[in-house]
């Protein structure tokens, strides 16, 4: 059936309602503090070939829930749910990230799925947080649940829900999380059958076939087009894995494109290291890499005619029959073998979206963002003044790399609409007090265009506590690229300024912390773009005047001098960057990678992939 183009964006625009309200829903009915109130979850409609319709964000996937339970055997009111890692076809990361899945109904059969997917609390494992640092098994790391019927025709299975949060240290926020999501779900089920009992199934699915074709040949002729026929080559690392000494884990990316192919985007991860002992291993290889399809493509959407451009381009199914992946043989950090750990798995999947990045910026000539670290977890748990158990965990967010065009963007999230945790709520609700919450100055990449700022969090224990971290770029930077500088790397400090001040591991499970002792987090700035000395003094000068540079840093990194009265001496700055310029060597590589690289790399400041 021929798709009416005016009912095409009629379902378009509903999809997005309905995602949006199941969303929004979950927000304001779940208790844990990463869903209602860091936000830490998504939903995701699909049709009944199991293809993703909505394409704001990216979602579990559907193929493992009628993997184990066929669509002729579902009825409406069935709530299936699912956490397993290894048998959910690459769409779960790690324990914590809990599924529930919907079918919709119209005319008695199953015409599509409404799904939520988000990061909880505990699910049992080792270590409050469901995510232990020194990991070497999946059976440390919590309850796995492989597809299972949560709820029967609209009936809840108390034996399994009494399983899960009897395994949970946070047995209550669990409960009522699952039954947001569970609710939520069934509440846009309902709203997306009045979609086909309205329209008819036939035309509605004409429209699904019409979104997505549009989507393949926006990305086919915008998006493709910008990538010169050839292959490239790029690799970037993860820095440790909480078990052994810290190196370099390498993902590799060798990019194919031959635009007059029928697939013409191919991306290789031949070349990427063997599986981590520790947990940062990430299950991506299966359904012919379906979820990393969709996970990476919202990389290639930079490469937009224009900034608007790229905001108005969603990623859905129909970027999927563009892109042929192809993985190394089992025993990789993409293709662990069951029961490699996997709960420090956004060391992986994070850093693929740069290595992406970093091949298409070699493709291109650089006109692609510099690096960015925007997920990692820290957290402090111990007993209240009730004797009662805590944890507060929070994802942290860091600066996005410059761009061709801008300066890259202060404490983002990768996770749309996810967030620190409001300082009201926590001190309200644990025994910590947030003494400062800011930009951390000077993090950002120098560049033509800076890169993004992180965050610097103060957070005093007014109790005896434990904190947590489960973090990667403590020692490798976010790279800047094409003259860009790399940003400056996460770092813990407890007790700053004390007699007592040490950094912490970035991977810690339980740093005893005192009754009144400060801990001071910064994430991670992102790399910068372009020359530094080519950025405008009176740009070096505002980003003084936000706090995001100082003095010190303008001279250093910008060779911009400032007076005693604080403004620029431009006859010393245009010395100054003259001097720095000649001090080149000539031989500076496309991607800086900071110098941590050094460190683990026995002392080599780049590799063989770093230039053009």
């Amino acid at each position: 059936m021929t798709a009416d183009p005016v009912l095409v964006e009629i379902v378009a625009g509903t999809l997005a309602a309905i995602e949006m309200e199941v969303e929004t829903a979950i927000g304001r009915t779940s208790r844990s503090p990463m869903i209602r109130d860091a936000h830490d979850f998504r939903a995701g409609i699909h049709d009944r070939q199991l293809r993703k319709l909505t394409g704001r964000s990216y979602s579990a996937l559907v193929q493992p829930v009628v993997r184990d339970h066929p669509i002729p055997t579902m009825h409406p009111g069935d709530v299936f749910f699912h956490n397993d890692v290894y048998l959910s076809e690459g769409g779960i990361g790690h324990l914590p990230d809990l599924c529930v899945t919907v079918p919709v109904f119209a005319g008695g059969a199953v015409v599509a799925f409404v799904q939520a997917f988000g990061h909880h609390d505990d699910i049992g494992g080792a270590v409050p947080g469901s995510m232990p640092s020194a990991a070497t098994s999946m059976f440390e790391e919590g309850l796995m649940v492989p597809p299972i019927k949560l709820w029967d025709r609209g009936v809840p299975n108390e034996s399994a829900l009494k399983i899960m949060t009897r395994n949970s240290r946070m047995p209550d926020s669990l409960a009522a999380d699952l039954d947001a999501e569970c609710s939520a779900c069934l509440s846009g089920a309902r709203r997306l059958g009045e979609l086909f009992d309205r329209y008819g199934v036939e035309a509605v699915e004409a429209c699904f076939d019409a979104i997505l074709s549009n989507s393949t040949e926006v990305y086919r002729t915008e998006i493709l087009s910008q990538i010169p026929d050839g292959t490239y080559v790029w690799e970037d690392y993860a820095e440790h894995d909480g078990v052994d000494a810290p190196m370099l884990h390498r993902q590799r990316i060798t990019l194919t494109m031959d635009a007059t192919a029928e697939v013409p985007l191919v991306i290789d991860f031949t070349g990427t290291g063997p599986q981590a002992k520790g947990p940062i291993n990430h299950c991506g290889d299966y359904s012919d890499g379906n979820f990393l399809k969709k996970w990476l493509a919202p990389v290639l959407r930079n490469l937009a005619a224009t900034p608007e451009r790229m905001a108005e381009l969603d990623v859905n199914e129909g970027v999927v029959p563009l892109i042929e992946m192809r993985f190394p043989e089992k025993g990789t950090l993409l293709t662990p073998v069951f029961p490699a750990p996997t709960n420090a798995r956004t060391f992986v999947i994070l850093r693929l979206l740069g290595v992406l990045a970093g091949v298409l910026a070699k493709a291109t000539g650089g006109r692609m963002p510099a690096d960015q670290e925007t997920i990692r977890y820290t957290g402090v748990y111990g007993t209240d003044a009730n004797g009662e158990s805590y944890l507060m965990r929070e994802v942290l967010g860091g600066g996005s790399g410059g761009r061709y065009y801008a300066d890259g963007e202060d404490t983002i999230h990768v996770v749309p609409d996810s967030r620190n945790l409001p300082t009201e709520f926590t001190e309200g609700r644990f025994p910590l007090r947030i003494e400062a919450l800011g930009l951390a100055l000077d993090s950002g990449g120098a560049g033509r265009y800076r890169g993004g700022c992180g965050y610097e969090k103060h957070i005093r224990v007014l109790r005896d506590a434990h904190f947590m971290s489960i973090a990667d770029r403590s020692i490798l930077a976010c790279w800047g690229v094409k003259g860009g500088k790399a940003g400056q790397p996460f770092q813990i400090t407890v007790d700053p300024g004390g007699p007592d001040e040490h950094e912490v591991d970035a991977l810690a499970d339980a740093e005893p912390l005192k009754a009144g002792t400060v801990v001071r987090v910064r994430t991670t700035g992102g790399g910068g773009w372009g020359d530094p000395l080519e950025r405008p003094v009176e740009e070096v000068l505002q980003d003084i005047a936000w706090l995001k540079v100082s003095v010190a840093g303008a001279r250093r990194d910008y060779g911009v001098v400032i007076d005693d009265d604080g403004d620029a001496d431009l006859t010393a700055t245009a010395a100054l960057r003259e001097e720095m310029r000649s001090e080149r060597t000539g031989d500076e590589p496309f991607f800086d990678r900071g110098p941590g690289y050094a460190t683990l790399s026995g002392g080599a400041s780049f590799n063989e992939f770093d230039t053009l």
